[in-house]
């Protein structure tokens, strides 16, 4: 809980003096600090996990110490204390914190360091197990070997979990967060995985256990009638059979629209139609939840809707989408449009109620606009709009997990930042605004960096029949955010971090010959208060000249590039060093400076100037190899000017990418394939397909899952 903290101003009559007095008479909390465990043994060379627990301070921070030095072992700045080689002369030592709001307060443990090594075993339960995205699970560590049980817990490898990976107490209580961790498939896109939930021993650091867990979102359960959205389905004749083994797809229905006073489930072509397949014709079944959490039985799914209109991803012309709408079967459909996690409430458990999007036409994405949403796989997920008015190319294939591949050139589209953001089986869900559940596109395809959707207005203009619009069903949100993206266990994607830059020595060496050439015309732009060279951020693998400015004075226009070298801006009231730099000094220089965020807002302005430079010259660079999407983003080098962003396929050659087009900064943003609709028909022990596109599970041999 956070506390705020009310401060009162008091003023007297002596110059240069000034003084509070409590109005409440509490007189101030002492500090204590104590160590956990306040004694442990330890194997020579092993490892043991310590906590200190301030009190009477928000500074909760302290300075680990083991006295004697280092003949006595080590301790981080974390806790983990690591034994000497040998057994030390006396055996017990002690540890110590000390509180950094007031070093004359401590606390300390007794270690005894052995040289026995017993035979220890740990083993954690329940092992495996299915825990809720939100939810929590009790595990417990069976210690033998030794009479000292205790444990120190681990989440994927991290003492006592993380974000994305969730939390554990030091009693071994689980936390898991709102979304399910993704990984890369390894053939181009996100797959969902599992986590391991460890627990150490104290008295050695090589003994432990393992559970695996594995996230299992709401998202991909059979709904009760009649179904929120976000949640598993698709057409239910999406299976292909290949001698004795069958392999099913499904997606995500994603939301509810209204046309004419008739409602419908909004996904995509290549989920609710089959990749628009001649055998998909209006009429067909859409179930709920898909074939893939069905057992490939749709005799145990549920009928929520009827194939009525898809956009033909080979013939429609433009602008191009990946859409259907089925008509909703009388009762099986919340008709409020309620999205699975998408409410602006929680329950007693603290997890996010079911609610509906601000209903009406949507909104148009901006760069930075954060956004969510709620589907099959991952379940909630958080991000932001990386890129907008994008140019791309997706790949698909027909069928499910077999038939011909193709490509549909999309314009327009909106890409959304992060690998986590999707995974397979996330198709066709709907991404909103986080602050008011706007609509804002139609998710459809991915990389393991990015996910793309078609703008919400191309949709709902393509359905638009007659004098009949099409809109989202739902009632009015007014600041009234999506919940789950405040919550402390963020989704995987709410905390995005900008690639490091990566400059050569060779590169550098450039740099600095450039810059030097020019200094003195550099240096005499009054805001610019030092000249250095480092790395772009803008495209990773490049050396800049850095700008160091004053924050907030005027720019006397600055270039974007020197000599076919970029430039890169860093923002400062006042750096500590003056002139031209060293390498070595522009970095030190650049640790005063607050770190860059992957993608900063754009003005208006700015954008109107992008486009000019995007439609001039995205066609040309669309039909470059190795180029697989241009669109319109924020430059990292020089927050607050927008950049072309130009998305490489990560692994195949490219023409080089010039600093700057038209006035314009560029920037690069390289990974896998943008693809939709593809399957790997491998078997395996999960459910797995393409990225971002419609989820496939391993084969069944007679329509028995293997196991």
């Amino acid at each position: 809980m956070r506390r705020t903290l009310f401060l009162i101003a008091c003023l007297v009559s002596v110059p240069f003096l000034i003084s509070c007095a409590s109005t409440s008479g509490t007189p101030p909390q002492a500090i204590t600090v104590s160590v956990t465990p306040p004694t442990a043994s330890v194997i020579v060379g092993q490892m043991n996990q310590f906590s200190a627990t301030v009190t009477g301070t928000n500074n909760t921070n302290v300075n680990w110490l083991v006295v004697g030095g280092a003949a006595n072992g080590t301790i981080s700045s974390g806790g983990r204390y690591t034994a000497p080689a040998t057994v030390p002369t006396p055996a017990n030592i002690t540890i110590t914190a000390t509180s950094q709001a007031d070093t004359s307060i401590s606390g300390s443990a007794t270690v005894t360091v052995t040289a026995n090594t017993p035979n220890i075993t740990v083993v954690v339960s329940p092992n495996p197990m299915n825990v809720p995205n939100f939810g929590s699970q009790q595990f417990s560590a069976a210690v033998s070997g030794t009479s000292n049980t205790a444990v120190h817990w681990e989440v994927d490898g991290t003492a006592g979990g993380s974000q994305q990976f969730g939390y554990i107490s030091n009693a071994g209580r689980y936390f898991a967060p709102s979304a399910v961790p993704t990984k890369a498939t390894g053939s181009g896109g996100s797959t969902t995985t599992t986590l391991t939930v460890t627990a150490v021993s104290q008295v050695n650091a090589s003994a432990s256990g393992s559970a695996t867990v594995t996230l299992v979102p709401a998202n991909q359960s059979a709904e009760p009638l009649p179904i929120n959205l976000g949640t598993s389905g698709g057409n239910a004749n999406d299976s292909s059979t290949s001698g004795n083994t069958i392999a099913c797809c499904g997606g995500t229905l994603g939301s509810l629209v209204v046309r004419g006073g008739a409602q419908y489930i909004l996904s995509n072509t290549h989920v609710l139609a089959r990749t628009d397949l001649s055998p998909a014709t209006g009429g067909d079944p859409i179930i709920q939840p898909g074939l893939i959490d069905a057992n490939c039985n749709k005799g145990q799914a549920t009928n929520v809707a009827n194939l009525s209109q898809y956009y033909n991803l080979e013939t429609g012309s433009g602008p191009k989408i990946d859409a259907a709408i089925a008509q909703v079967v009388p009762g099986a459909v919340s008709p409020t449009g309620n999205i699975l996690y998408l409410g602006s409430s929680t329950d007693a458990n603290g997890v996010p109620l079911p609610g509906a999007p601000n209903g009406g036409p949507g909104v148009a994405a901006t760069v930075n606009m954060a956004v969510a949403k709620s589907s099959r796989s991952t379940g909630l997920t958080c991000s932001t709009v990386f890129s907008t008015f994008t140019s791309t190319s997706v790949q698909y294939q027909k069928g499910c997990g077999t038939g011909t591949k193709f490509t549909v050139n999309y314009t327009g589209q909106v890409d959304v930042a992060g690998g986590s953001f999707s995974a397979e089986g996330d198709s066709g869900s709907l991404i909103v605004t986080q602050s008011n559940a706007d609509p804002v596109a139609l998710l459809y395809a991915g990389s393991d960096t990015d996910a793309v959707g078609n703008p919400v207005s191309d949709v709902l203009n393509f359905f638009k029949s007659g004098s009949n619009s099409v809109t989202f069903a739902g009632a009015p949100r007014i600041n009234q955010p999506v919940i789950g993206c405040t919550l402390p266990l963020k989704p995987a994607s709410a905390t995005l971090t900008v690639p490091a830059a990566t400059g050569s020595v060779e590169g550098l060496q450039r740099a600095i010959a450039v810059r030097d050439a020019h200094v003195a015309e550099l240096l005499a732009h009054p805001e610019v208060q030092a000249v250095g060279v480092g790395a772009s951020y803008d495209s990773p693998a490049e050396p800049v000249i850095l700008f160091f400015v004053t924050k907030g004075q005027l720019r006397t226009n600055l270039p974007t590039q020197i000599d076919d070298v970029r430039t890169r801006i860093i923002e400062e009231d006042v750096f500590s060093k003056r002139g031209a730099l060293s390498a070595s000094d522009s970095a030190t220089l650049e640790q005063s400076a607050p770190p860059p965020q992957l993608i900063y807002s754009v003005p208006d302005a700015e954008v109107a100037r992008a486009k000019f430079v995007h439609a001039a010259h995205a066609d040309e660079w669309m039909n470059k190899a190795g180029v697989q999407g241009v669109g319109i983003g924020s430059s990292v080098d020089s927050p607050g000017e927008a950049a072309l962003i130009i998305f490489l396929i990560r692994g195949d050659s490219h023409d080089p990418i010039p600093p700057v087009i038209d006035g314009l900064r560029t920037r690069v943003r390289e990974s896998s394939r943008f693809r939709a609709g593809f399957g790997d028909t491998a078997a395996q022990h999960a459910c797995t397909a393409a990225a971002a596109g419609k989820l496939q599970p391993k084969p069944a041999s007679d329509f028995q899952l293997r196991p």
